[in-house]
């Protein structure tokens, strides 16, 4: 097991409990639509370029907004697993998680108003290997369900506010901006 992480995990329960009031941490992603479909996304030092399959529209030249949602909800259980094995001393040689998410394109493509425009169904497969017993492993499971912040994101509502600033240049070249708040 590594120390490094279960010191970590220690460490930051301990100045969670000490200083709640610093307990939230805020996590930001920009994102510029480079032509089509296309986007670049940065979210601290990283780009990642995200589009759609041809087949929708695109020009395949990164993954999709739903197929982000599936890879954060896979990597996130792994990191969750591999954090609490550490912390509560389960051996856990290793971890993969497999998620498939079924979307109605009728509802995307607002060809049938009743149909919502996300996922419709969510399922994976978590892999675990470890000489562990059956019960730790399902404590283990309790835990990281109870824990892992994209599950949390997926299975309980979020607020979410967005607004639409929009900017309009005129002859003069002068910019002017309306923020209007929807959701």
């Amino acid at each position: 097991m590594s120390n490094a992480i279960k010191d970590a995990v220690e460490s930051v329960q301990k100045n969670l409990r000490a200083n709640p009031d610093e307990a939230v941490a805020t996590f930001v992603a920009e994102s510029r639509q480079v032509q089509g479909l296309q986007s670049e996304t940065k979210i601290r030092q990283f780009t990642l370029t995200v589009d759609e399959p041809e087949s929708l529209g695109g020009t395949d030249t990164g993954p999709n907004p739903v197929e982000l949602i599936l890879a954060a909800l896979a990597s996130c259980q792994e990191i969750t697993y591999r954090a609490y094995a550490e912390a509560l001393e389960i051996p856990l040689d290793g971890v993969s998680v497999r998620i498939e998410g079924d979307l109605d394109l009728r509802g995307l493509f607002a060809v049938d108003v009743s149909v919502r425009a996300g996922f419709g169904d969510i399922r994976g497969i978590v892999e675990l290997d470890s000489p562990a017993s059956d019960e730790e492993l399902a404590r283990l499971k309790q835990i990281v369900d109870a824990h892992c912040p994209v599950l949390d994101i997926l299975k309980e509502p979020v607020p979410v506010s967005l607004e639409i600033k929009h900017r309009t240049r005129t002859e003069a070249n002068i910019t002017t901006e309306t923020v209007a708040h929807s959701l």
